[in-house]
């Protein structure tokens, strides 16, 4: 079981698409599918018909691997306007991080959510107000 993590808290996984390996992606058409994106995905693959994808997700085999948080921002930068969703070993301490990189949820285990419950995925929701620019433009901030 997983639990999806946004900006509002814990939430059950709602997407009903198909979902499938970018390795099975069919060669014209990806609308309507969740494509899973291994960490060490080339950032070239990230074009084409991969990016009308329905959601997105980049998995985290780790939580000391941040490549998807560069794979997130290069999909966003080629334009990718769908459901992205970092899935796997990504800590609390990390949401602000996912969302700034262009994340919209966070899919944990049910044994990392114990671990780290929604009160501690919560502090970290506000994430746009800890960014270190909005800091700089306050003086006295």
């Amino acid at each position: 079981m997983t639990i999806i993590v946004t900006d509002t808290g814990f939430a059950p996984d709602d997407f009903a698409g198909p979902e499938l390996r970018v390795e099975a992606l069919p060669a014209n058409d990806c609308a309507g599918f969740a494509v899973t994106l291994p960490s060490d995905t080339a950032p070239d693959a990230l074009t084409g018909p991969l990016l009308e994808a329905a959601m997105i997700r980049i998995e985290f085999p780790t939580f000391a691997d941040g490549r998807g948080f560069t794979l997130a921002r290069l999909l966003r930068i080629n334009g990718y306007r769908g459901r992205l969703r970092a899935a796997g070993h990504v800590i609390a301490d990390q949401y602000a991080m996912a969302r700034r990189s262009g994340f919209d949820e966070v899919e944990i285990a049910d044994e990392l959510a114990t671990r780290q419950p929604e009160p501690h995925w919560r502090a970290r929701a506000d994430w746009q107000a800890h960014d270190y620019r909005n800091r700089l433009a306050r003086p006295g901030a």
